[in-house]
């Protein structure tokens, strides 16, 4: 870590790769953390002294005393949930008010926004994206058409900007005879607006740059993963934010020469939740294994999670375009099961092999896959990297042969003290 630098935590698949507990073993070593991206429809999943956290807009960082954590402008909020997750964590025992900064410039996700998310995913029909049905993708939608309302807005004639968007909203819900009921749900936003009055509201972008100026070190936290990225992924079929590292840049207001290390999140397999292509995904026994072991299960949504080997075409794609640094390996103790263990290090496209990841991948794409011995050793106990089995060290090996990039953490469950730091 480089001092007055900026590090990047980030995930490399389809999201749910383990981001939380990364952040949360990380945050000691940093002064602040903050998040540049997504909203609600993110679940970053922390397990420490018998409790276990699910957290959707607040920092993963909030759990280490004494350290500042930011939401940034490119996070979208939902005051309402917000005021459910804070409060939860409050009753906790964990104090937020001093620490946690809000960005004026984040946008707000309305009553409205849910709804029509609902409506657009109702009219796609088979071709549905499959999202959280949060809002995320309309609010996203005001925010580039430059008709978004602000958490800054809430300080000046909110009442009448609120309006306004929810009538042009109304509107849109309207044309498409989508019918509704927003009484109840925005009464609690509104309560929810109020809560958000309480906490720090600040000018982020300055924020960060003073605290940097200071020599403070920044850990900066994404949601969702690479392959959802809004230009990168595998469009339709993607987030409605950049989830890779230049967008901790524009949703935090850092230079890119600010940053430092780029720590990219990996599972030892791959899962996806939702529609979308995935080369890799296993629709027999193996893959619901993999879905059993792990608990793949959505944080935030509770849906089942597809399950697949890992594939290493992607990684390679998802480490060239974010410039990871350091790879960091979760939920290696799910496959401590397997006699076999598969990698995807090629696509089969149309009859040839090839080894970047193509414009599209929804059809005609067979991964070709290497077979290694699994270690069928029970890892979880585990508390250095010298008592690993010879076989999972073959496996660290081929993937950092494989991409380039060295494997600096490797994750053997859920709890924080569940990790290993490589030497």
């Amino acid at each position: 870590m480089n001092n007055a630098k900026v590090d990047v935590l980030l995930g490399l698949q389809w999201g749910d790769e383990g981001k939380g507990k990364v952040v949360d073993v990380l945050t000691p070593e940093y002064d602040v953390v903050a998040r540049f991206q997504g909203g609600p429809n993110a679940g970053h999943t922390l397990e420490f002294e018998g409790q276990k956290y699910v957290l959707r807009s607040i920092p993963s960082g909030i759990f280490q005393g004494g350290k500042v954590n930011i939401i940034g402008n490119g996070v979208v909020l939902a005051p309402d949930l917000f005021m459910d997750e804070a409060k939860a964590l409050e009753a906790s025992g964990h104090d937020l008010r001093q620490r946690l900064h809000i960005s004026k410039k984040a946008h707000l996700i309305m009553p409205t926004h849910r709804v029509l998310d609902a409506a657009y995913e109702t009219a796609k029909g088979k071709s549905k994206v499959g999202t959280t049905g949060k809002g995320i993708g309309p609010t996203y939608t005001d925010k580039v058409s430059r008709t978004g309302l602000r958490v800054g807005d809430i300080f000046d004639r909110f009442e009448e900007k609120y309006a306004a968007c929810k009538a042009r909203h109304e509107s849109i819900l309207q044309s498409m005879n989508f019918s509704y009921d927003i009484t109840e749900v925005e009464k609690k936003w509104m309560e929810g607006i109020e809560y958000l009055r309480q906490y720090n509201i600040v000018d982020s972008e300055h924020e960060i740059n003073q605290l940097l100026r200071d020599g403070k070190s920044v850990l900066c936290e994404g949601a969702q993963g690479t392959l959802l990225d809004v230009d990168f992924g595998s469009y339709p079929f993607v987030t409605s934010s950049n989830t890779i590292c230049a967008g901790a840049c524009t949703g935090l207001g850092i230079g890119p020469n600010k940053i430092g290390d780029v720590y990219g999140i990996m599972k030892a397999y791959c899962t996806r939740v939702g529609a979308g292509p995935f080369p890799t995904e296993l629709f027999d026994e193996t893959g619901d294994t993999i879905r059993q072991i792990g608990h793949e299960y959505g944080a935030v949504t509770g849906r089942e999670r597809r399950c697949g080997w890992i594939d290493l075409v992607a990684l390679k794609y998802a480490i060239m375009v974010n410039g990871v640094t350091k790879l960091i390996m979760m939920k290696s103790d799910v496959l401590d099961g397997f006699k076999t263990i598969k990698a995807c290090v090629a696509y089969k496209q149309h009859g040839k092999d090839i080894d970047y990841f193509p414009y599209s991948i929804d059809e005609g794409i067979e991964p070709v896959y290497v077979e290694m011995p699994g270690w069928q050793t029970d890892m979880t106990k585990y508390t250095s990297e010298e008592q690993f089995p010879k076989e999972f060290n073959n496996y660290i090996h081929f993937l950092e042969e494989q991409l380039e990039t060295p494997i600096c953490i490797i994750s053997i469950g859920p709890d924080r003290e569940q990790t290993i730091v490589r030497k």
